[in-house]
């Protein structure tokens, strides 16, 4: 399972011109699902991210979590971060996980993220969505649960 973790001040997600997700101050993740992804990489993930000290505290160093601050988690799903480019001009997504595979984990993280009682938005699976981020820092920080980066 992968991440691109994003320190934001607001996000939004589009479906068809319409709203579906919209966070305030906290983290935009764009979650992708690997074929050999399982619920052990739910845990890993969702527990790194929401714990990870990338927001400043009174001295201005990167000292508190979204869990401390009570931020807000805006998850949208992301196959191609399984894309592999090393090789012609058009990547191969032969390691993503088949649709059925990815959304049941895709919702698996989102449900395991909103025990944390913070306010928790996605987007849509599957769907073309035109996605507003307005990075804070910019700070974006990339996670793999199989620790490959």
């Amino acid at each position: 399972m992968r991440a691109v973790v994003q320190r934001v001040v607001r996000s939004k997600v589009l479906v068809d011109e319409e709203p579906v997700g919209e966070i305030e101050k906290g983290l935009m993740v764009l979650l992708g699902i690997g074929q050999d992804d399982g619920e052990e990489d739910v845990a890993y993930l969702a527990e790194k991210i929401l714990n990870l000290r990338i927001f400043e505290d009174e001295n201005g160093k990167m000292n508190i979590s979204l869990l401390d601050m009570k931020g807000e988690l805006l998850v949208v799903s992301q196959f191609t971060l399984y894309g592999d480019c090393r090789k012609g001009k058009r990547p191969s997504f032969d390691k993503a996980a088949a649709p059925q595979q990815a959304e049941m984990l895709y919702h698996q993280f989102v449900a395991y993220c909103k025990k944390y009682d913070i306010n928790v938005q996605t987007g849509k699976f599957r769907a073309m969505m035109m996605v507003e981020i307005h990075n804070e820092g910019p700070v974006t920080l990339l996670l793999d649960s199989k620790r490959e980066f």
